[in-house]
């Protein structure tokens, strides 16, 4: 009995997806619960599990297709045996009006591989295999697409030959042409729709890290002891002090809606992390009432899992202002994008030790610039600047964060 495989149910922020990658070919042994393809969103990596044990059938959408929510991606041959699979690939992994006319030696091939070599005006039966049992992948009809001397592509389908990456080498330069995936053209969109609908301006400040460097030098033992291995860094203290200046200063913690205005009476703060595949930005919820060990925790987990790709959609949806640290790459100083619709963003950079004049002497501290970029539509120039100052002060007299003051 043939099973569907369908995609998953895509929240109501998620249109579509794309095929990213089938980790099976039609006639490979599936285990139940095992991974089998990846759907791609604009916002996280969606895995696909066999829902029960047997054979990969037929795929319906290849490695590039769009997806919509609940759509049937290919079947599961409910209790088939691997063994028969090799008879059965060939005609299954060829879409079906290509297996009515498939002969006895037509090559076994993965959809992506038919796909492309259709597209390029290759020839499957001169390009050879190095997939499982000879199978032609997509990476060899690429390279004997780049081995080819005449045109690369069919001029009747430009659109559908760049959805596959393309080498291009013409001595000792070479080109690499890929498509964007989901995530990075979304980021692009919304990076493009801040600068055009905002009125978005950048200010700063320098912060002394002295006190917050001896309190954690001083307590980040006892502290990892205390919280099971939870380790005390600077991004908790940033939380913090930003939660407490948000309550203050409101506007910066609001976002525009048509004509009206949406003041949250909580602080869902954004956390930026850098991935394989791009910036992410997962949002701790409530961060106003949440300790320095719950804070800190909760990045930990959320880097895990942006190096792992197992971010959910939920945990990146929502956000009411963000924290990004360009500092942790070596950054002196940057002017952060403000991640619509909320209405500001800060920037943190690199520790650097300065000469500071300090009670008419000259000292050495570490330093670090402050960047607040926010939309002028929605916060004054002196709400704005002020809001940052708090910051500033909370940080270099942590103590206030206690005191309330």
């Amino acid at each position: 009995m043939a099973i569907e495989i369908k995609a998953p149910t895509f929240p109501e922020s998620v249109a579509d997806g794309t095929v990213a990658t089938w980790h099976k070919q039609p006639g490979d042994a599936v285990k139940r619960d095992e991974l089998i393809v990846d759907i791609e969103t604009d916002k996280v990596v969606l895995e696909v599990l066999a829902t029960a044990d047997g054979v990969l059938g037929a795929i319906v959408k290849g490695e590039g297709d769009t997806v919509l929510s609940d759509e049937v991606l290919g079947s599961i041959v409910e209790g088939g045996a691997a063994a028969a699979a090799p008879a059965a690939a060939p005609a299954a992994a060829a879409p079906a009006a290509a297996a009515a006319d498939a002969g006895e030696d037509d090559p076994i091939a993965a959809p992506a591989a038919r796909k492309l070599a259709e597209e390029s005006g290759i020839d499957l039966a001169t390009v050879a295999g190095t997939g499982k049992g000879g199978r032609i992948t997509k990476e060899d009809v690429v390279a004997a697409v780049a081995n080819k001397k005449s045109a690369p592509a069919p001029a009747a389908k430009p659109a559908a030959a760049a959805a596959a990456p393309v080498v291009v080498a013409a001595g000792d330069r070479t080109e690499k042409r890929v498509p964007m995936t989901r995530l990075r053209a979304k980021i692009a969109e919304r990076l493009v729709e801040a600068q055009s609908n905002m009125a978005m301006l950048t200010t700063f400040n320098e912060v002394d890290m002295t006190e917050v460097m001896a309190l954690r030098s001083k307590y980040k033992d006892l502290f990892e002891k205390t919280h099971n291995g939870v380790r005390l860094g600077f991004m908790s203290f940033f939380v913090k002090a930003a939660t407490e200046a948000l309550k203050r200063f409101p506007a910066v913690n609001a976002s525009i809606d048509g004509n009206d205005i949406v003041y949250h009476g909580f602080a869902d703060v954004g956390v930026a992390v850098s991935s394989d595949r791009g910036l992410v930005v997962p949002v701790l919820r409530n961060a106003e009432s949440m300790s320095l060990a719950e804070i800190e925790n909760g990045i930990a987990t959320f880097g895990k899992k942006a190096r792992d790709g197992k971010l959910s959609i939920e945990e990146m949806t929502g956000g009411t202002f963000t924290i990004t640290n360009g500092g942790t790459f070596g950054s002196m100083m940057s002017t952060p994008i403000v991640n619509p619709p909320q209405a500001a963003i800060l920037g943190m950079h690199n520790i650097i030790q300065r000469p500071m004049a300090i009670n008419g002497q000259v000292v050495i501290r570490p330093m670090m610039y402050l960047a607040l970029s926010y939309d002028h539509r929605l916060i004054d120039g002196k709400e704005a600047v002020t809001f940052l100052v708090t910051i500033k002060n909370l940080l270099e007299d942590p103590s206030r964060l206690l005191l309330d003051i």
